[in-house]
């Protein structure tokens, strides 16, 4: 079977490292890129993984969405605060008729982008990983991995289609796994994100130091089952074991700086919308407050209109 090309929007710790993967696997992989794009097109990837360090020095660099392709599937990896930028950006990789994979935080990331689209034509799914881009060109992997995605909407084409990306990537080395509860999939990466990227710009501290305090863990196991009562709520089964094994993952975690954390100490935007806001108004709707997580949401926006800029020196 001929492999598929790939479009990769967003080629940053999360878009960077699946899509060289995939290059190295042999893939047609064509990278949008911005700040590092001079670097990325003379020198390429270099990748520190826990799955096996590599250097990639043949890259499809692209500046501009202009003079990507269209392509088979267009993996989506940007910040979501970045998301207004989409409908300029999907048009050209998606143009033959190629689908898109979101691969983002949050909840009802891929309505906007199924409203583009179409629905039959939309992925979405959560990446399980430790990982970040350290350099122009670099990044470091250093703990877990997974991708768990299933189709928008299901259906025996999409679901079959979800398969051969499944297999692809899993040939070019990468954990994966499909999934047909797409709702599911999501809230329950929620049930680490909404506390442990939260938490950690709230409480300025990064994952070890977070479970290695009695009094954060009990509230992290507070704001996780306020976040698996909503889930079921809103028609995700989650088993309740869940709420102490993701406690339990996260002590076996090698040292971690979320990714919110880091967008926070940048001065960059973070993403509170579709990580906490979304989901405590798809919970209210519901039926079911999250206190303690709206009151997180509330610091966060507190600090993120209060932080003073950056000066250089």
């Amino acid at each position: 079977m001929i492999k598929q090309s790939y479009a990769i929007l967003g080629s940053g710790a999360v878009g960077g490292l699946y899509g060289a993967m995939l290059a190295r696997a042999g893939h047609d992989v064509h990278f949008l890129l911005h700040s590092d794009y001079e670097h990325v097109r003379e020198h390429g990837w270099k990748i520190e993984s826990h799955w096996g360090d590599f250097d990639l020095p043949q890259v499809n660099a692209h500046a501009s969405i202009e003079t990507i392709p269209a392509c088979d599937v267009t993996l989506i990896g940007l910040k979501t605060v970045n998301n207004h930028l989409l409908p300029s950006l999907l048009a050209q990789p998606t143009s033959q008729g190629g689908v898109a994979l979101v691969l983002q935080n949050g909840l009802g990331v891929e309505q906007s982008v199924a409203e583009r689209l179409g629905a039959p034509r939309v992925f979405g799914g959560c990446c399980f990983l430790c990982s970040n881009k350290v350099g122009p060109g670099h990044i470091r992997h250093i703990d877990y991995g997974r991708i768990v995605f299933g189709p928008y909407q299901n259906s025996p084409e999409t679901l079959s289609k979800a398969e051969q990306i499944c297999a692809e990537m899993s040939a070019a080395g990468i954990e994966v796994q499909t999934s047909d509860d797409l709702n599911m999939v999501r809230w329950r990466k929620l049930m680490w994100n909404i506390p442990f990227n939260g938490l950690s710009v709230a409480l300025d501290a990064s994952t070890d130091k977070l479970i290695g305090n009695e009094s954060s863990v009990d509230l992290i196991r507070d704001i996780i089952t306020e976040v698996h009562r909503a889930a079921g709520a809103c028609g995700a089964s989650i088993d309740s074991t869940w709420v102490e094994k993701t406690i339990d993952h996260t002590r076996t975690m090698k040292p971690y700086d979320s990714s919110m954390r880091l967008d926070y100490l940048a001065g960059r935007p973070m993403e509170l919308q579709q990580i906490l806001k979304t989901p405590i108004d798809t919970a209210k709707a519901a039926g079911v407050p999250m206190p303690k997580v709206e009151m997180l949401y509330q610091m966060l926006c507190f600090m993120a209109t209060s932080r003073q800029p950056q000066v250089e020196s």
